[in-house]
């Protein structure tokens, strides 16, 4: 066999490596990334010691999941406003989108209840707080300049659109392209020229959302391999019990709540949905933000679960800044992690407190620095919490907060889309042979 022979059987081997890892679904091969980052990151520990792989990880790996992350970041703006915009004009009438927000809002709330029981519930049965010891924690300290509830409202309009789409401000960018595709939508054809623009628009950043997915396996490699290197496997196991209550509380959640949704009131397989967001799940689980995956979440919901855009491009925009599933069922976690830790004895009003609270701060929070620590405060001192344990509490757990939180917001992502089938179904704007034809396999 000749020389130039052998080359070219060495050409077609590799093409063919190449065409078979690109033909394989997406969701496959973002699945490869977290196993081949821990394997990695471990190896590196092994070889070269902690310090010097956490370093070397730093420097040569975690910039590639930077830049994924710094791509994805790049379309939020652009991506909500104009799908947002181009969602409510293809709703054909402005009484439709009340109805459309009307639901969202209701199933938002009523999940996030369900989500701080199931937290309430798991941390009575693990007892993550029982016997531990504070003792050598580094207090942090809450910030109590936290807006209020009317500054919050007031807040989400704009002084200056242009501004709020510069700064990522999301409540604002959300208000504002509603108001704009209203204005469109009820102006006819006078409108038509600029909806058109918006609708183009949005088109565009979809297909811009596409060429950056086919990073997500590489992006999410670099992260999970940063993480185990820096860390090892601590990351993923320290608070043992505190993680195994905040996970299952979680896999509960989603399995019962959203998946019973999806199946036993809308009457769908759960397994296709949650086949068709799969995407989104593994990118919220990497990044740890439920915004960076929106643009996912928006392109798994009209791809693969055959939502309209016009209820995709309202809803997971709205659950991106509003729901925060995850983090209550969490605080519904810590409030009884706290209790036992502190000695503090709860009676069943306190437990519909720490519900009650969980549930109403939630919403609306997603856009306050360190959200989840504010939220901490405020549960914590409904039930007796003294500020000085709360500080404790938050400088115990910071530390192991990364793992913790990539499940809530995991959590969080597949709310939001199963919310938006949940509302996509009720207004007949989803196409369902999409949905129950998923080849996502």
């Amino acid at each position: 066999m000749s020389d130039q022979q052998d080359g070219g059987e060495a050409a077609d081997k590799k093409g063919g490596f190449l065409r078979g890892y690109f033909q394989m679904t997406l969701w496959k091969r973002v699945l490869i990334g977290p196993v081949l980052g821990v394997a990695a990151g471990l190896i590196l520990r092994a070889a070269f010691g902690p310090d010097a792989a956490s370093a070397f990880a730093t420097t040569w790996i975690k910039p590639f999941g930077d830049l994924f992350i710094q791509l994805i970041r790049m379309l939020i703006v652009p991506l909500i406003f104009t799908t947002l915009a181009a969602g409510v004009m293809a709703i054909g009438h402005p009484s439709k989108l009340g109805s459309i927000g009307a639901k969202a809002i209701g199933l938002y709330m009523i999940t996030t209840l369900f989500a701080v029981t199931i937290g309430i519930f798991m941390g009575a049965i693990f007892r993550p707080g029982a016997g531990v010891d504070f003792t050598g924690v580094t207090p942090n300290e809450i910030a109590t300049d936290a807006p209020t509830m009317v500054e919050r409202l007031i807040a989400i309009v704009p002084a200056n659109p242009f501004s709020a789409l510069a700064s990522g401000d999301i409540l604002a960018v959300i208000f504002f392209a509603i108001l704009v595709g209203v204005a469109i939508l009820m102006l006819r054809d006078k409108g038509k020229a600029v909806g058109d623009v918006i609708q183009g628009g949005a088109d565009i950043m979809m297909a811009i959302t596409g060429w950056v997915m086919e990073l997500a396996p590489i992006g999410v490699f670099a992260l999970i391999t940063w993480v185990t290197a820096d860390k090892g496997l601590a990351t993923f196991t320290s608070v043992a019990l505190l993680a195994a209550a905040v996970y299952l509380g979680c896999i509960l959640h989603i399995v019962l709540v959203y998946g019973g949704l999806v199946r036993f009131v809308l009457g769908l397989p759960a397994v296709r949905f949650f086949r068709g967001i799969f995407d989104a799940q593994a990118v919220a689980y990497s990044t740890s933000s439920s915004s960076a995956t929106l643009p996912v979440t928006i392109s798994n919901a009209r791809k693969n679960l055959g939502i309209d855009p016009a209820v995709a491009g309202s809803v997971l925009p709205l659950g991106a800044t509003v729901n925060m599933d995850g983090t209550s069922l969490y605080l519904g976690v810590l409030a009884l992690f706290a209790a036992q830790a502190f000695g503090i004895d709860l009676s069943m009003a306190d437990y519909f407190i720490i519900a009650l609270t969980a549930t109403l701060t939630s919403i609306g929070t997603a856009g306050i620095p360190s959200a989840s620590l504010f939220l901490l405060a405020t549960v914590l001192g409904a039930i007796g919490a003294t500020p000085e344990q709360t500080a404790l509490m938050v400088g115990f757990l910071l530390p192991f907060d990364r793992p913790l939180d990539m499940m809530r917001t995991l959590t969080n992502v597949t709310g939001d889309a199963a919310v938006a089938t949940a509302v996509a179904k009720s207004e007949d704007e989803m196409d369902e042979e999409i949905f129950r034809k998923v080849t996502v396999v």
